[in-house]
């Protein structure tokens, strides 16, 4: 008896740091690291390289990391966030001038035999740096809207030089994501991204873009503090993006970045080509019909008809070996990492760490709707990982980081008792 009332005692000492963990969560990304390295084993079966062994590790260093930064209390980063804005630019500025390029973009620095991939990291700064500057006042103002979209705009602007398109929306759906939680009006958000808009519709569609820029000249009269003079800013802003989209499609867009704009509508203009990512994709998916084909039978998968199919197209082997059942419960799984998140988000002490959580919601929604998108060709190919399921050492520590500062939020949101 006595013994088992010590052994209980043990656990309980043993458990103690972790007292108020979200073990769910937890269990939930751990579930999908091992059957990421299930499915990328699956793609190499006949030419094995070893990284699905290697995502595992990669994973095992993250558990612990996520285990480590939860114990640690999040309030403390607040006097750090300049620190870390200046860590996040340096990293970045570091691989402009001593990167090696891979795939049309210069994003990895060699160190040893690893490649570190700072524009990862990158992201959890960001999210950090925001959280604390948005923490007492939030974004309900045109001043601090304005400063948070500045202090995003320098990482975001390294990331675009290197070039990496798919990071840079990541930035900036985090940055949307955690100005709306900051009680942004919404009207402001569709304004900011408006010239995006403008600049695409302008070449695509002229009688849209035109519809486009009334509406939001209506939008910025009904929300803008000065209605009159910011209807004109905005209808000026507009018409300017308009105008620069062909610049911007010809001169600063790689040739292999509108590639998979312009191929994302049609694949079928280059199926050999651009579009073949596209194509063999939905070939695979389809072909997993409701059960799929089974574990390590896919065709589309075995015979390494998907390029980087261990990456970026992960989703593909699982939609054809797995069935839409399997990605059923692929997709289902994520919806619960989310639904945890936005309850710690709701739960949290205060500010900061209700917008870290959000921060970090935002990141991976936008992350597995973009991948999964491209690989149902929903949307264009950009990049981006899978998260905790595509194979990619820093994206996946990023990942694991992240969810340990959430973790934190959700294990110290009661008040210390003095």
């Amino acid at each position: 008896m006595l013994q088992r009332s010590f052994s209980r005692l043990n656990w309980k000492a043993l458990l103690q740091p972790w007292q108020e963990f979200d073990w769910l969560l937890f269990a939930l990304v751990v579930g999908l690291t091992v059957f990421g390295g299930v499915a990328i084993r699956s793609v190499e079966l006949h030419h094995d390289t070893g990284t699905w062994w290697q995502h595992w590790i990669t994973g095992g260093v993250g558990m612990g990391l996520t285990l480590m930064i939860a114990r640690w209390r999040y309030e403390n980063l607040i006097q750090w966030r300049w620190i870390i804005y200046a860590l996040t630019n340096v990293g970045l500025l570091i691989v402009i001038f001593l990167g090696t390029t891979a795939n049309g973009a210069q994003s990895w620095v060699a160190v040893g035999e690893f490649y570190v991939q700072p524009s990862e990291f990158a992201k959890v700064g960001v999210i950090v740096t925001l959280a604390a500057v948005m923490q007492e006042r939030g974004a309900s103002t045109i001043a601090m809207v304005l400063k948070i979209l500045l202090i995003t705009a320098l990482p975001w602007g390294l990331i675009m030089l290197q070039p990496d398109l798919g990071t840079s929306l990541v930035f900036g759906a985090i940055t949307l994501g955690m100005l709306y939680w900051g009680n942004a009006n919404p009207g402001w958000l569709i304004l900011l991204m408006s010239p995006i808009a403008s600049a695409f519709l302008f070449g695509l569609f002229l009688p849209g873009w035109l519809v486009w820029v009334v509406l939001m000249v209506m939008i910025a009269w009904r929300t803008l503090p000065w209605a009159w003079t910011g209807a004109f800013g905005v209808a000026v802003v507009n018409l300017i993006a308009g105008g620069l989209g062909k610049f911007v499609w010809e001169q600063l867009l790689q040739p292999y970045q509108r590639d998979r704009l312009a191929l994302f509508l049609n694949p079928d203009q280059d199926p050999l080509g651009g579009g073949y990512h596209l194509i063999q994709s939905r070939i695979a998916i389809g072909a997993g019909q409701l059960f799929g084909r089974g574990l390590n039978q896919g065709t589309q998968t075995q015979l390494s008809f998907i390029p980087e199919q261990h990456t970026d197209f992960i989703f593909s082997a699982i939609g054809e070996e797995l069935g839409f059942v399997g990605c059923a419960l692929v997709l289902l799984i994520f919806w619960l990492i989310c639904l945890r998140l936005v309850l710690i988000a709701q739960n949290a002490k205060d500010n900061f760490g209700s917008l870290l959580a959000i921060g970090v919601l935002s990141m991976i929604v936008f992350q597995v709707l973009i991948n999964i998108g491209m690989t149902i060709g929903l949307a264009p190919v950009t990049g981006i990982p899978l998260p905790w399921l595509s194979y990619g050492r820093a994206a996946l520590l990023t990942n694991f980081i992240a969810i340990g500062l959430v973790e934190s939020v959700n294990n110290h949101r009661h008040r210390l008792k003095f």
